[in-house]
């Protein structure tokens, strides 16, 4: 025979223990991937800005050849 009082001590002990899991479980970052991903953001905007001038230079040298021809 089960006792009624054990079994609802057992699932009120797992719920107050899922709080403080939920309570003390902060979510922490190493501080190595926030620098890698800083580092590769720049590397992205970087390589976007080449890519701007290089066409944004192109445009430019094709207009002045097309009105200078």
């Amino acid at each position: 025979m089960k006792k009624d009082d054990q079994e609802i001590t057992l699932l009120n002990s797992d719920i107050a223990s899922n709080d403080n899991l939920k309570k003390n479980n902060f979510k922490t970052t190493n501080i190595n991937i926030l620098l890698n991903r800083v580092r590769l953001d720049k590397k992205r905007a970087f390589k976007k800005r080449i890519v701007f001038s290089f066409f944004l230079a192109a445009l430019i040298s094709s207009l002045t050849i097309y009105f200078i021809i």
